[in-house]
């Protein structure tokens, strides 16, 4: 069984990282809504504009989107590696010593 998302997937995964609704995700490219719902309810492929523009806007998800693959050392990761990222993040209290 494969592990690829499609683009729809990938493209609501970006929304639900960044909390954004469909109308947020509309103001903050310029792409129409109703192409973001074709995406996402219909599977539409986008067109090349419409792709390059989520890129542009977080570039670091532009090879996961266009290939499914990341690569870290690169900065190119996908929104499960970036929340994972934030929740193993230090927080400095498990440095501490105990009985201080």
């Amino acid at each position: 069984m494969s592990t690829e998302k499609s683009f729809s997937e990938k493209l609501r995964a970006i929304r639900d990282a960044h909390g954004l609704g469909r109308k947020a995700l509309s103001d903050e490219t310029g792409i129409p809504i109703r192409t973001i719902e074709g995406i996402e309810q219909r599977g539409t492929i986008p067109r090349t504009d419409i792709a390059q523009k989520i890129c542009k806007r977080w570039p670091q998800y532009s090879l996961w989107l266009m290939t499914n693959q990341v690569d870290e050392a690169a900065g190119q990761v996908s929104p499960e590696i970036e929340a994972t990222k934030d929740r193993l993040k230090p927080t400095g209290t498990d440095t501490e010593s105990q009985g201080e």
